[in-house]
């Protein structure tokens, strides 16, 4: 019976953990475009995929949001591990994954005429609307954060994308976060939430082969 070092086992459960940071864009993203481009009344110029958990297919973003964040969850774990110096970055990715399950866990409220048949404007505010907000707030800045405190280390160029990733992110995050519901802070939001799923994948796969192999 061949006994595996535990350096080795430890690896590859470090490199399962950083597969889920490459997942869940692909996951959070294609849920959502493919609700947003076929759901009845929603607009991708002018409303959040937050909107989206509204109506009777909100199921499927609240489990977007919870399972997403799971993976991320996952990453952050990785993250710490593969990176001993920098276990505060997977903390704040770990932050990030716990504000998408929180996102998930508290609806956000209907408003800008989604679902169909709600008032245009902002709606009524309820308290677990005010809760998805403060959790997405949270969450974002986090992320935010974790990208400049990884590039610390990091190569010359990695570290560069990785503040710059942070920095597009946090103003397309200002940009909505402004209350101004006009298309073009909508859909750069869409995009900076793009990009920052974005570095996470480049991350997990920059630290997965960065890993003593067997």
């Amino acid at each position: 019976m061949t006994t595996v070092p535990d350096e080795i086992r430890a690896n590859r459960i470090t490199r399962s953990l950083l597969g889920y940071g490459v997942l869940a864009g692909p996951c959070y993203i294609g849920v959502s475009l493919a609700q947003a481009l076929t759901r009845d009344g929603f607009d991708l110029t002018r409303h959040p995929w937050s909107l989206l958990s509204n109506g009777s297919l909100g199921w499927l973003q609240i489990a977007n949001f919870v399972v997403t964040g799971l993976m991320v969850l996952a990453a952050a774990a990785g993250i710490a591990r593969a990176v001993p110096r920098g276990r505060w970055a997977g903390r704040l990715v770990g932050v990030f994954g716990a504000s998408l399950v929180a996102a998930g866990g508290l609806r956000a409220d209907p408003a800008l005429g989604f679902p169909a048949g709600t008032p245009d404007g902002p709606g009524t505010v309820s308290w677990h609307g005010v809760a998805h907000l403060v959790a997405g707030s949270i969450g974002f800045l986090s992320v935010v954060a974790a990208a400049w405190v990884l590039a610390r280390h990091q190569s010359r160029g990695l570290a560069r994308y990785s503040r710059v990733s942070g920095t597009v992110f946090l103003l397309a995050f200002a940009g909505i976060a402004s209350g101004n519901s006009a298309p073009g802070f909508t859909l750069g939001f869409v995009a900076g939430v793009a990009v920052i799923f974005a570095w996470l994948a480049v991350v997990s796969i920059r630290l997965y082969r960065m890993l003593p192999g067997e």
